[in-house]
């Protein structure tokens, strides 16, 4: 295609048509607050933007995750310091049966306590947060544990499964956030079952049987010990969920501050590069009006 413009007018539209471009350009960033509105305003950072705001999304879901983690956590710790100082009530009571004032009567009731000691620790092994069973491992459906003072023994095999789940640090490493049940208070190694100590002292009070009584109590000072260590794995994930918690923070504020640097637009420079080609637009099409328009009827004439 032949054009009819001469090289001048020619050159004259393409200089005004790229003032025009950036008066545009200029334009939108003041309109938007944003220098990079799409890939042509500066296709150098695009892809340097995009990965950073997806590293600011997958920062912000480790945060709403660790939230979950957090409730699931503060709700393990609170139940395990139940079960500490429930415990400690099972050996104040166990020492109470072989004092020189126990009968076979006061120790029918202290055994009556036991049962209710036994069936109230069951019951924080079953704590449930948000319609899940905490201590039930990866089956959290599932009670761990259902308990009737009628049956021998009166707690029921674990139901639940192993606990495996993780939460994620967001530096990229991962952290064992709970225990089940038969870890807690189920351990296979008699000397640290709590379930069965408690079990076994009910039946050495129902039997007033002194010398049961007294091998039950040997073994809870043991057990008391092995259930704040449990309580102290709960506070171990607290703080580092407060730690993850913190970095996720500090990461999410440094990635908005590289996205705000790479697409937040400088209002004054905006205004002054818009108000600039306005001037320039002006001044080109009054120069253009200005230049003498003389054709070859001109001559003729």
């Amino acid at each position: 295609m032949i054009s009819n413009l001469n090289p001048n007018t020619q050159q004259f539209l393409v200089n005004l048509n790229k003032i025009s471009d950036q008066m545009q350009q200029a334009q939108n960033q003041v309109t938007t607050g944003l220098k990079v509105n799409q890939v042509s305003d500066q296709p150098d950072v695009v892809s340097t933007l995009l990965a950073t705001r997806a590293s600011l999304s997958a920062s912000q879901q480790v945060s709403s995750n660790l939230g979950r983690v957090k409730t699931e956590t503060d709700a393990g710790e609170q139940a395990l310091e139940s079960a500490v100082t429930l415990f400690d009530q099972v050996q104040t009571l166990g020492a109470s049966g072989v004092t020189g004032t126990a009968t076979a009567a006061t120790n029918a009731t202290l055994a009556q306590q036991a049962g209710s000691y036994l069936h109230e620790m069951v019951g924080l092994a079953d704590t449930s947060v948000e319609g899940r069973f905490i201590f039930a491992g990866d089956a959290d459906q599932q009670s761990p544990y259902t308990v009737d003072l009628t049956q021998t023994p009166p707690v029921s095999a674990y139901l639940g499964s192993a606990a495996t789940r993780v939460a994620q640090h967001p530096d990229g490493t991962t952290f064992s956030i709970s225990l089940n049940a038969q870890t807690i208070f189920d351990s296979s190694d008699p000397a640290s079952n709590v379930f069965t100590a408690i079990t076994n002292l009910q039946t050495a009070l129902a039997n007033n049987d002194t010398t049961a009584i007294q091998a039950a109590n040997a073994g809870l000072s043991k057990i008391g010990d092995y259930l704040n260590q449990q309580l102290a794995f709960y506070g171990n994930v607290q703080n580092k969920v407060a730690q993850a918690t913190d970095y996720a923070s500090t990461q999410q504020t440094q990635l908005q501050t590289q996205i705000g640097n790479l697409q937040d637009a400088d209002l004054t420079s905006s205004i002054l590069q818009m108000n600039q080609a306005q001037t320039q637009e002006q001044a080109a099409l009054q120069s253009e009006a200005r230049i003498p328009r003389t054709t070859l009827f001109d001559f003729l004439g």
